[in-house]
C-alpha cells in the first residue's frame, strides 16, 4: 500500500457504514446542526494558537469538498488531464472567515454538501469507478465520494474532542 493509499484508507476507515452516500447526506446535517448551535462568539474559538478557528475549520470543509467534488467531475466525464494539488494551509490564510458570519459560513456549507450529494447521487456505476489524478495520486469518483464523506467526520470529531469539550 503506498503512502497516499495509507493517507486516503484512515479517513475511508471513518465511515461507519458501506451506505457512503447516505452517510455524506448524514454528516452534513450533523455539521450544519452542529454549528448551528454555536454563538458567534464562540464561532472565532481556536483551541490552541496557531490552530484553526472554528469558522476557519468549517471553511476549510468548504473548500476541501469543493475542490475533491471537481475532481470527480473531471474524471466522471473522462477528463484524463491530471489536476494538481492544493495547500490547505495557504487557503486557510487568505480564508478571512472572521469576517463573515456564522450564519453565511453554514449556509455556505449546507449548499455545497447538497450540491455534493446531487453530484454522487447522479452518478452511475461507470463514472464512479473512473479514475484520474490529482496531486500525482490516481484516485477513483466512488473514492473521492468517500473521501468526502472521512474528511468531514474526521473534523467532526476533531471539533467534538478539541473545541466543544473547552465550552
Amino acid at each position: 500500500m503506498t503512502e497516499f493509499q495509507k493517507y486516503i484508507q484512515r479517513y475511508l476507515d471513518l465511515i461507519p457504514t458501506e451506505n457512503w452516500l447516505e452517510e455524506m447526506k448524514k454528516t452534513g446535517k450533523k455539521t450544519a446542526s452542529l454549528y448551528s448551535f454555536l454563538a458567534e462568539e464562540q464561532s472565532n474559538f481556536a483551541y490552541e494558537e496557531g490552530k484553526w478557528t472554528l469558522k476557519e475549520l468549517l471553511q476549510h470543509l468548504i473548500d476541501a469538498e469543493r475542490i475533491f467534488a471537481y475532481r470527480a467531475l473531471r474524471f466522471a466525464r473522462n477528463d484524463q488531464t491530471e489536476l494538481a494539488g492544493w495547500d490547505e494551509e495557504t487557503y486557510a490564510k487568505h480564508y478571512f472567515s472572521s469576517e463573515r458570519s456564522l450564519q453565511s459560513l453554514t449556509d455556505e456549507f449546507e449548499t455545497v454538501r447538497k450540491s455534493s450529494c446531487l453530484l454522487f447521487d447522479n452518478l452511475n456505476e461507470i463514472q464512479l469507478s473512473k479514475t484520474g489524478v490529482a496531486n500525482g495520486n490516481e484516485i477513483s469518483v466512488e473514492t473521492i465520494g468517500k473521501l468526502i464523506v472521512g474528511h468531514t467526520i474526521r473534523h467532526l470529531n476533531i471539533i467534538e474532542e478539541r473545541y466543544l469539550s473547552k465550552f
